[in-house]
């Protein structure tokens, strides 16, 4: 199996993608997942990059084809441009997070690494690490960061590294043992990550 890595964020717009493809940039031959879920109504935002509800259906749907994934404005294209050997979006609604966790791996056995990028599923894909991206200055944290506050591993600041009481003022609590990064520790991470994927598939 692929070493596994999931991106979630505190908040919209946070930064969950630019660290994905500052990551897959720095990790040649992973691929890259998209989970969204949505609602059966429009989110007010732009409905050609954002709004899903025309596409869910009775299971989550998955898209890989270039078609669907190198599309300009959507995420998954600035995955391709970041170099993802393979790129796979998962479009799901409420209830399907677990089939949505198993459909954003399936058949990626031979990939070195896979980084997931959503809240919903990241518990749900046992990941290998878990990172959450914050921002020091916001104000509020989506409930769905919340529910995985306590399986994370590290957490990403893109401004660059954050004090520990700005982390406990964010989320409300300390977080005892888990790593916060900034860009400065990114080849860092990369570099492990590197090694991780190497040591896993030798030992396949």
């Amino acid at each position: 199996m692929p070493l596994v890595v999931t991106v979630s964020g505190t908040c919209s717009e946070v930064g969950k993608t630019g660290l994905v493809c500052d990551l897959l940039s720095r990790l040649p031959g992973w691929g890259a997942v998209k989970v969204t879920r949505g609602h059966y109504r429009s989110c007010g935002r732009d409905p050609e990059t954002c709004c899903v509800s025309h596409l869910l259906g009775d299971a989550p749907r998955v898209f890989e084809d270039r078609a669907d994934t190198d599309v300009a404005g959507k995420d998954t294209a600035r995955y391709r441009q970041a170099g993802a050997a393979f790129v796979r979006w998962v479009v799901l609604k409420r209830g399907q997070e677990a089939a949505g966790a198993r459909a954003a791996l399936r058949g990626l056995e031979r990939l070195p690494g896979v980084l997931i990028e959503g809240n919903r599923v990241a518990p749900l894909c046992r990941p290998d690490l878990a990172i959450l991206v914050a921002s020091a200055d916001q104000r509020e944290v989506k409930s769905s960061a919340r529910r995985v506050l306590d399986r994370i591993d590290a957490l990403y600041v893109p401004a660059g590294a954050v004090a520990a009481d700005a982390v406990a003022g964010l989320v409300g609590r300390a977080l005892p043992g888990v790593l916060r990064w900034g860009p400065a520790e990114l080849d860092c991470v990369a570099a492990d990550l590197r090694a991780r994927a190497a040591g896993t598939r030798a030992a396949v």
